[in-house]
């Protein structure tokens, strides 16, 4: 596997190496001793998947706030998405700024999203299916969204009319979520 920094600081994009023969592939689609020896060190504890009928579904901005914020392996099982990332701790040298990957089943990418960061993807196939890891346990309490459209973070998403659920559509910007989080530089 192979860890692509990204311009965001702390953000990767994972390659896995496939391995294939006339039956299909296999690939590793995570490994935790392959990823520390890449100074990425990661206990993940939940796997989550969704799966979106239609194409232009858009879920986000998510993220957990305080001790329940998450860092997400996320990647795309069927179809393909749009997938962003927004660094949200302030002080960070990318505070505020956004990067969008295309993950799918053709390419079988993957996006390693630190704590900080909110999270969100546009299907731009009918019947995706998305999986994620997560190092933190899923708190409603502790849940946040932030408007997808945001003119703050000014996040080009392809489309201004997503199908969205009630919640993604009322979310508040960022200014107004009461989201916060601090910039901690590794040592």
């Amino acid at each position: 596997m192979q860890a692509i920094k990204t311009e965001l600081e702390d953000v990767f994009i994972l390659e896995p190496q496939l391995f294939g023969d006339r039956r299909g592939w296999f690939l590793e689609s995570w490994s935790k001793r392959r990823m520390e020896q890449a100074g990425l060190s990661y206990d993940f504890v939940q796997d989550n998947q969704s799966y979106s009928a239609k194409k232009g579904t858009l879920r986000g901005l998510h993220l957990q706030k305080g001790e329940a914020a998450q860092a997400k392996l996320v990647r795309c099982a069927r179809g393909a998405v749009y997938d962003v990332a927004v660094d949200l701790r302030e002080g960070s040298p990318t505070f505020c700024r956004w990067i969008g990957v295309m993950l799918s089943e053709e390419n079988r990418r993957q996006l390693l999203i630190p704590r900080g960061f909110a999270h969100g993807f546009l299907t731009l196939q009918n019947d995706t299916e998305f999986l994620y890891k997560a190092d933190n346990y899923y708190a409603p309490q502790a849940e946040a969204v932030i408007r997808w459209n945001d003119p703050t973070l000014a996040i080009d998403w392809g489309t201004d009319s997503p199908i969205l659920n009630a919640r993604d559509a009322g979310a508040p910007c960022l200014q107004e979520s009461g989201v916060r989080f601090l910039y901690q530089p590794k040592p």
